[in-house]
């Protein structure tokens, strides 16, 4: 059972959190929950050449955080076209920090954010607020990348939606939110299982009585029947699934399948070795939010 009922979207008036706003009001509607657009300012410095070094001094008047307020409220009202402003959180020092710390404190069922901002990173760009936050965060996140298309005006339209399966707890539960979205957009479900495990012709040569050919195609089959199986019955009357078993990088197969099935989500489960470490530089997360051209739902188990 998927509840979704407090939504955090950090904006920067940027066009990358315009597409974040829209998709967070949109998910909102459908779980009938309550969003919270925050931004984070900084004191304004500017640097200063000194001897080798360059330090930053604040050489500008103190944001006044009523102003800013006001701003962000004259944001959500141009995007929302007279609908209700959500509730605005403002802060103060590290967006990153602050960011965390707020999703936390509230708790945050869902974080929706863009990957494009004012700073001029490409997407998911290591050093990124983006690519830190998601290394920090808790909460499931809604990454959305700058597009051409035009705004959202009627609400989401996720006609097909992918969901990468390795069988992991993280990816049970991407599959159970990726069903809850279905549901809730009437989408089309395909499950994708990437087998990356290979043997090179060298190996293969040493291991005569060993069948790559049969034991690729026995993992491929396994994969095939544990796709099915996830499913719950009830939920192929209404979500179209489509059960895809591919070889190769896993990153690079799910971007590939996206891209044939014209996804309009992706939704992934997070892998690593601990609490910070579930995203790190050169993970199949990371290559896909970097790359993909629609948003991707990453969840942890």
């Amino acid at each position: 059972m998927i509840d979704i009922t407090r939504i955090l979207c950090p904006i920067d008036f940027s066009e990358g959190s315009v597409r974040a706003l829209e998709h967070a009001v949109s998910l909102a509607r459908w779980y009938d929950a309550k969003v919270s657009v925050m931004h984070v300012f900084g004191t304004p410095a500017v640097p200063v050449a000194g001897s080798e070094l360059v330090t930053y001094v604040g050489a500008m008047p103190p944001v006044r955080a009523e102003d800013v307020v006001d701003e962000v409220r004259r944001f959500c009202t141009r995007l929302l076209n007279g609908g209700p402003v959500p509730e605005i959180v403002i802060r103060e020092g590290d967006p990153v920090k602050e960011i965390v710390a707020h999703a936390s404190r509230m708790p945050a069922d869902l974080l929706v954010l863009g990957t494009h901002g004012r700073s001029g990173f490409e997407r998911l760009s290591l050093g990124s607020v983006a690519e830190k936050v998601l290394r920090k965060v808790p909460c499931p996140v809604l990454t959305v990348p700058p597009t051409r298309e035009p705004a959202v005006t009627g609400g989401l339209l996720f006609k097909t939606i992918l969901c990468s399966l390795d069988f992991s707890p993280s990816s049970i539960r991407a599959l159970e939110y990726a069903v809850s979205l279905a549901k809730e957009a009437d989408a089309r479900l395909v499950l994708l299982h990437v087998v990356e495990w290979s043997v090179d012709d060298a190996l293969a040569g040493e291991m005569a009585h060993f069948s790559v050919s049969d034991y690729n195609r026995r993992m491929t089959d396994d994969a095939s029947a544990r796709l099915k199986a996830m499913l719950p019955v009830e939920a192929r009357d209404w979500c179209r699934p489509t059960e895809i078993v591919t070889n190769g990088r896993a990153h690079r197969e799910i971007l590939r399948v996206a891209a044939e099935t014209g996804a309009s989500v992706i939704v992934m489960g997070v892998q690593g070795r601990g609490a910070v470490d579930l995203m790190v530089f050169g993970s199949t997360t990371y290559h896909v939010i970097r790359a993909a051209p629609c948003p991707v739902l990453t969840l942890r188990s």
